[in-house]
């Protein structure tokens, strides 16, 4: 199965660097990267030392409802072009300590059961079988350590 990951709208992206409030409501924080891990939400690359960046709190769901989860992301301060789906995971996915995979409904609600502490190096395939399942709609990769959002994955 072919997997299309992506990040964060770029639409939503450009508003948020534009000003526009966070999920909580927040103007973002701007910060100068150090170049020790910040991954952007929405290239899903890495913020360079020097570079700005944003915190901001970010639901990656259409609507607040219980199982819409908030929290937060980092994302360059300056354009960064977007994540193409159809390029699969991106490269900094496919190496590492581990991730969270959790799969949602066509309501955008969990599906109990779904979510894995998967190795890096196992995402692609643990995702392909989280999503042979009818009732899930796409997953979350989420970070391990902290269960902060790193990319949704659809079917491609």
């Amino acid at each position: 199965m072919r997997l299309a990951c992506s990040g964060m709208p770029s639409t939503l992206a450009a508003a948020y660097r534009a000003g526009a409030l966070d999920a909580n409501g927040q103007p973002p924080e701007r910060h100068v990267s150090d170049g020790d891990g910040v991954p952007c939400r929405h290239c899903l690359g890495l913020v360079a030392a020097g570079e700005p960046y944003l915190v901001l709190a970010y639901r990656p769901f259409p609507r607040p409802q219980p199982y819409a989860e908030v929290g937060p992301v980092f994302l360059h301060a300056e354009p960064c072009p977007a994540w193409v789906p159809a390029d699969g995971l991106p490269p900094r996915e496919r190496q590492g300590g581990g991730r969270i995979l959790r799969g949602y409904g066509l309501d955008d609600r969990i599906v109990y059961g779904t979510g894995r502490v998967v190795a890096n190096a196992d995402i692609a395939a643990e995702a392909a079988d989280l999503l042979s399942r009818p009732d899930v709609a796409y997953l979350h990769l989420r970070s391990a350590a902290n269960n902060c959002f790193t990319l949704r994955i659809d079917r491609a």
